[in-house]
This record gives C-alpha cells, structure tokens and sequence, in this order.
C-alpha cells in the first residue's frame, strides 16, 4: 500500500493574495475558498485527489496569525516548461517574487521568494 501526494498546505498572512500569486506562476484556478483559506490546482485534473493514481498536487493557503521567521524546510522547485530559466525568472518577479539567498551560492538554479517569503527555486533544466 502506498500514499500519493496530493496537496502542499502553506501557512500565510493573506491566503487570497498568495493563491493569485501562485495561481499566475502555475497557471492553477481556484478551487476552493472562504476567508481563512484558499485552494489552488490544476485546471486540467479538477478531481484531484479523487482520482486514481499520480495527480498535480493542489497548494492550501491557510491564514495564520504568526509570521514566517526563518528558512522553510521545504520549498517548491519549479521547471519552466516554454521558457528558459532566466526568462521565467524575469518573468516571477514581475508577478511579485524576489530574489532570496539561502546560502546557495553559485549554483544552475534560482532561489526566489514568494510575496510572503516562501522561498522556492526555479531549476536550470527543463522537463516536459
């Protein structure tokens, strides 16, 4: 018996500014919202985690009352599929991103952060 991944919860401040936010970078819809949380995913697998076998995860944007203060534990890598890494890069801070340094140093990927701080990478290698 196995489990499959099917949704990333991320605490924040604004849950309906952040899914806007990550909504545009991954060209997800809203499936679920109310004041204190907001449910992003895939427009082309809306069943999600109904559905049997491997699904794009959806991403919860939960309100909570404390701020983010150091380094996440976990971060979101993201492959650009029809642009290369340096235009994508562009691209996210024009929706609201900003560079981040993690202690990374020179490395094939960028490390941005989201409008609440949430680091995330954009890789150097393109996946199908």
């Amino acid at each position: 018996m196995t489990s499959k991944f099917t949704e990333l919860a991320i605490d924040c401040a604004d849950p309906h500014a952040l899914a806007r936010f990550w909504c545009a970078v991954l060209g997800y819809v809203v499936q679920g919202e109310d004041d204190e949380v907001v449910t992003i995913g895939s427009p082309a697998v809306p069943e999600g985690r109904d559905r049997p076998g491997p699904v794009p995860p959806t991403l919860t944007f939960a309100r909570v009352p404390e701020s983010k203060t150091v380094k996440n534990r976990l971060h979101i890598d993201l492959n650009p599929t029809d642009l290369g890494r340096d235009e994508e890069v562009r691209r996210l801070l024009d929706l609201g991103a900003r560079h981040a340094d993690v202690g990374q140093g020179d490395e094939r990927w960028v490390v941005l952060a989201d409008p609440e701080g949430n680091e995330f990478c954009v890789l150097a290698d393109r996946c199908p």
